[in-house]
């Protein structure tokens, strides 16, 4: 069935030319429009399926005049089995307390963003981020969103914050917009952790994908996405696998 997105309510812009963060050498442009407050998780929905990203209230995908290298991938969740590596992983934080909880920013999770950004991102394009933007980033939309914390154990109280996932629920899937995580227990991996917990909430509720976003083969930052197998790519003719 074709979807429709209302083109009344929508009006796309292009960004001028930057370069890459991506990949060396290489310049972007994107095209992107405000999502509308009256309709926007209807209009995420169908954006989404059709390439885009969402940052705040707005909508985009890459345009770049000499390069294709971004991929929109998503994960088939009923037909994704975990490796041996996965379960290992999955296993190695079976003790982190899991929270869905509002999107509403806290100074906790702003502080742990900060730490992680240094950690993985300095000089990056957010590491500069305010608390204004951080809480922009999480609660500036109309979508279905929300926060998946993951936490220490304890005892008394809430655990030690070490995981933060903002996450659209779309009519087929969970769509992961952004995620960070402490940067001190890189031995739990809990970048892939995030992404193989999402895969299975995703099937406990019978939800079909999970989109990752950009694949972009070669890029330290984004090439970790193709290790997900099996893994669909946006094409002109519709998904189909990725080879």
């Amino acid at each position: 069935m074709t979807q429709h997105i209302p083109s009344r309510q929508l009006r796309f812009f292009m960004t001028s030319s930057a370069p890459c963060p991506y990949l060396d050498g290489k310049f972007e442009r994107k095209v992107f429009a405000n999502l509308p407050f009256a309709d926007g998780a209807r209009v995420n929905d169908q954006l989404t399926h059709s390439g885009f990203r969402r940052s705040q209230n707005i909508a985009y995908r890459p345009a770049c005049e000499a390069c294709d290298a971004c991929v929109s991938v998503r994960v088939p969740v009923m037909r994704y089995v975990f490796s041996k590596s996965e379960r290992r992983t999955l296993r190695r934080n079976a003790d982190l307390q899991r929270c869905l909880v509002e999107a509403e920013a806290t100074a906790e999770q702003f502080m742990l963003l900060k730490r992680y950004l240094g950690a993985r991102h300095a000089g990056g394009g957010m590491s500069e981020m305010t608390w204004p933007d951080y809480v922009a980033m999480v609660e500036d939309t109309a979508v279905r969103t929300h926060l998946i914390e993951y936490r220490l154990p304890s005892t008394d109280g809430p655990g030690r914050l070490v995981g933060v996932a903002l996450t659209d629920l779309l009519h087929d899937g969970l769509s992961m917009v952004y995620s960070f995580f402490d940067p001190d227990h890189a031995d739990r991996s809990l970048g892939m952790f995030a992404i193989l917990d999402h895969l299975r909430q995703a099937a406990a509720v019978r939800l079909p994908y999970v989109y990752l976003g950009y694949w972009v083969k070669n890029s330290p930052k984004m090439d970790y996405k193709g290790r997900f197998r099996p893994l669909e790519q946006l094409t002109p003719l519709g998904w189909r696998p990725l080879d």
